[in-house]
C-alpha cells in the first residue's frame, strides 16, 4: 500500500473512531511499527490529527471549544434533534462523551429541568449553560485517549445511580456483535452505566454501522433506542431490528 493510501485509511479510522492506536493500525495495515510511528508524525505535522502515547486522536475530539472540524457535522445534528424527544422533564440521565452527545447537549431545550450524571468533562460544561439542569460530572482517572473519566472509582459511583435515560456513543456497532470497544477501562465502564439505567439510547453516525471491536460492550438486544442520521426505513437498519430495539 501506498503511503497516502496508508495515510488515507488512517484518516477514515480517525474520524470514524475519534482516536486510533498505533498496535492496532500496524495489525490493520501490515506494516512496521517504525512505518506507523511516521505516517503519525506525517498526519500531526500536516495538521490533521492530535499525537497521543500510542496512537493518535481526531482534532474535533480534543475540545468541545474548538468544534471547527468536527467530522460529519450535520450527520451529528441530525441525530441529535432525533434524540431530544427522548429527553423530558425530571428525568435522571447518565450520558458518555464524544461530539456526538456534545452536539446533543448543544440542542437541549432551554428551559429543561433534569438531572445530568455525565463522565465527560466537555460535557458538563456544555450543560452548565442550562440554567435549570442539575450536572454531576463522575470522578475518576482521565483518559487522554477517549477524554472521559474512568477506572474503579468512576464505576462505583456510576453503579450507585439510577437513571431514568442513558446517551451513550459507540466506536462500533454490528448486526451480529452488538456494540464493541477497543479500550478494556472504557469497555467496563459502559457496560457499568448500561446496568445502571432504565433505557439506554446509543447515538451512531451510520458509517460506524457493520464494524465490530475487539470488546463486546452489549448485544442488541440490551439496547432500547439506536439512533442514526439514517431514515429509520432505510434499508441499511433492516439487519438491525431485533426484539425491543426502537430505530430512530
Amino acid at each position: 500500500m501506498l503511503k497516502k493510501e496508508r495515510h488515507e485509511f488512517i484518516m477514515r479510522q480517525i474520524h470514524l473512531h475519534n482516536r486510533v492506536l498505533s498496535a492496532d493500525l500496524v495489525q490493520l495495515l501490515s506494516v512496521s511499527e517504525d512505518t506507523i510511528r511516521r505516517d503519525l508524525q506525517e498526519l500531526f505535522e500536516s495538521n490533521q490529527l492530535h499525537k497521543v502515547h500510542g496512537g493518535a486522536l481526531s482534532k474535533s475530539y480534543q475540545t468541545s471549544y474548538d468544534d471547527t472540524d468536527v467530522y460529519a457535522r450535520e450527520a451529528k445534528r441530525m441525530i441529535a434533534k432525533k434524540t431530544i424527544p427522548l429527553i423530558r422533564e425530571g428525568m435522571v440521565i447518565l450520558t458518555g462523551g464524544g461530539t456526538t452527545i456534545i452536539e446533543l447537549m448543544k440542542q437541549l431545550p432551554e428551559n429543561l429541568h433534569a438531572t445530568f450524571f455525565t463522565i465527560s468533562p466537555f460535557v458538563a460544561i456544555e450543560l452548565a449553560k442550562y440554567v435549570n439542569v442539575e450536572v454531576i460530572l463522575i470522578g475518576g482517572l482521565f483518559s487522554q485517549n477517549s477524554q472521559v473519566t474512568y477506572g474503579s472509582n468512576a464505576i462505583n459511583q456510576i453503579s450507585e445511580i439510577k437513571a431514568d435515560l442513558c446517551l451513550m456513543g459507540t466506536n462500533a456497532i454490528h448486526p451480529e456483535d452488538g456494540l464493541t470497544d477497543v479500550d478494556w477501562e472504557i469497555n467496563h465502564l459502559k457496560k457499568t452505566m448500561l446496568k445502571s439505567s432504565s433505557k439506554s439510547a446509543v447515538l451512531c453516525i451510520s458509517e460506524k454501522m457493520d464494524i465490530s471491536s475487539r470488546l463486546k460492550v452489549a448485544s442488541l438486544e440490551n439496547i432500547d433506542y439506536l439512533v442514526t442520521e439514517l431514515a429509520s426505513t432505510d434499508e441499511k437498519l433492516e439487519k438491525y431490528r431485533v426484539k425491543n430495539l426502537q430505530i430512530l
